[in-house]
């Protein structure tokens, strides 16, 4: 198994420098001007967003996931934040396009800049890593199967984030805390 995780640290170490500060800046700003952000994904990558709208819970945002029986409608001062490697996921596309419809400003985190989702977005934060769709042979190639590099990028990378954020709100992990679920 050490083998593996060698490799893995590896791959981490080649992609995570190829991630842009400005657009994760440019995000940062957003959330904290966003009376609600929304977050939406499919697959492993929705199960990243998931795990974010988590942690902006903790820090008191009121934050969403596309899809859940309590979440509300999109306005014009909210934000909707996608993952999508290929950022052609048909469902995707449609939200962002209606998001983009009511005013609500839109960012997508990506492989594929230049996707139909890429298109409408007003932040892209590009993550250097190949996935089954988006085959880019500049990007670093990885042992790992299907879309996992991307995947690990994305979860680093709003972790990141996540310690902006608490930068800048002025909050630490035992605030945070008190956010915590305790129907467990």
């Amino acid at each position: 198994m050490q083998t593996y995780l060698t490799q893995i640290l590896a791959e981490l170490q080649t992609t995570l420098p190829g991630v842009a500060a400005e657009p994760g800046d440019r995000l940062t700003e957003a959330i904290m001007e966003a009376d609600k952000i929304f977050v939406s994904g499919a697959g492993r990558s929705g199960l990243v967003l998931k795990a974010f709208a988590m942690r902006l819970m903790h820090l008191g945002f009121q934050v969403h996931v596309v899809g859940e029986t309590t979440t509300p409608g999109i306005t014009a001062t909210d934000l909707l934040l996608i993952g999508s490697g290929s950022g052609t996921t048909s469902t995707l596309v449609v939200i962002a396009n209606e998001a983009r419809r009511v005013g609500a400003k839109v960012a997508l985190i990506t492989s594929r800049t230049g996707s139909p989702i890429g298109q409408v977005a007003d932040i892209v934060l590009t993550i250097p890593a190949s996935t089954p769709k988006v085959a880019n042979p500049i990007y670093p190639q990885s042992i790992q199967p299907m879309g996992s590099l991307f995947e690990q990028v994305m979860l680093l990378t709003l972790d990141a984030l996540i310690l902006m954020l608490m930068a800048k709100t002025n909050l630490d992990s035992g605030a945070m805390f008190m956010r915590h679920a305790n129907l467990e």
